[in-house]
């Protein structure tokens, strides 16, 4: 698939992973229209192409029909990327994975539907829809899906959707499972925390959970990566992929690696306990693992694992906050 001169729409592309997305999408010729109410992104993450004649910059909301049909009335293809972009807000207020996540997707298909351009839907949703799953790694057809948080409960609701769009209404359908997703420009999650903690106290980190959550961490260079990869293969209708490393880390891990690249030797953690056999929070998916061997029969693997991908996020998240 060449994206030379097509018109598509990055839904969040100010965001940690739509921005890099963008750059990807404008350095291969597209013609890049970006729609980001920038309440979890920034303008200075795109700030790069801004006056650029393939690009264009919507300040908008999913949530505003509106701002929806401008962004999308005459493009191709469609990457959905806004959403909640932190699962622990789901504990606080029950509203914001519906609206932000749910409400968001239906008023992005609608105009889709509606559109007479738009060939494709391109999806981020995430590898909490499996909840805790008894199959590791996790393979893209385990079922029954049964999230334990509001966040994976959305996302897995955005996937129905999406399918049932698809299918009734004739749109392609690329959807990505991700893993944790690390490097530039992301402002959330452990190693964000964990720099922070530390730049506050370097004597002492506190760490949510009893330390043995373990998870899969890949850099967002891969993700990208991965997700033009399995666009280009897709051969159903409606295709889902798992992105993510082939490998696991747990909490105390990143956090010696986060110590080691600050240069910290005398230090200590301490433990919240968590919730739950020692989950960060409630929702908290301990342990989880995707089988990303549907994208690598088709060509594509990650160039680092879990540990190289947290390690070179943090040199970059220490050399963005240094500037």
């Amino acid at each position: 698939m060449s994206y030379v001169d097509v018109k598509i729409v990055v839904t969040g592309g100010a965001g940690f992973v739509g921005s890099h997305l963008v750059d990807a999408l404008m350095k291969i010729g597209g013609r890049v229209t970006v729609l980001d109410n920038l309440s979890a992104g920034r303008k200075e993450n795109i700030a790069h192409w801004i006056g650029h004649p393939r690009f264009t910059f919507i300040k908008g909301d999913c949530l505003n029909r509106r701002d929806v049909h401008e962004a999308i009335n005459d493009c191709e293809l469609v990457f959905h990327l806004a959403a909640n972009p932190e699962v622990r807000i789901g504990i606080m207020d029950t509203k914001v994975d519906f609206e932000q996540n749910i409400v968001a997707t239906y008023n992005i298909l609608e105009e889709i539907r509606e559109s007479k351009a738009v060939r494709t839907v391109v999806f981020a949703s995430t590898s909490t829809v499996y909840g805790d799953a008894r199959i590791l790694p996790t393979p893209e057809d385990y079922g029954p899906l049964l999230p334990i948080s509001l966040y994976g409960a959305s996302k897995l609701a955005c996937e129905s959707l999406i399918s049932a769009y698809c299918n009734m209404f004739n749109i392609g359908g690329v959807i990505y499972r991700f893993a944790n997703i690390v490097g530039s420009r992301c402002r959330h999650g452990v190693i964000w925390d964990f720099v922070h903690k530390l730049i506050e106290n370097p004597k002492q980190l506190e760490i949510l959970g009893d330390g043995t959550q373990t998870k899969s961490y890949l850099l967002v260079d891969d993700c990208i990566e991965a997700f033009l990869f399995g666009l280009r293969h897709a051969s159903q209708r409606v295709e889902t992929y798992n992105i993510g490393s082939e490998d696991q880390i747990n909490v105390t891990e990143i956090a010696n690696i986060v110590a080691e690249e600050m240069g910290l030797k005398d230090f200590k953690f301490s433990y919240t306990g968590g919730v739950e056999g020692g989950r960060g929070w409630i929702g908290d998916v301990k342990i989880m693992l995707l089988n990303i061997s549907k994208l690598k029969k088709l060509g594509w693997k990650p160039k680092h694992n879990s540990a190289e991908s947290v390690r070179i996020a943090t040199r970059q998240t220490l050399k963005e906050m240094a500037t």
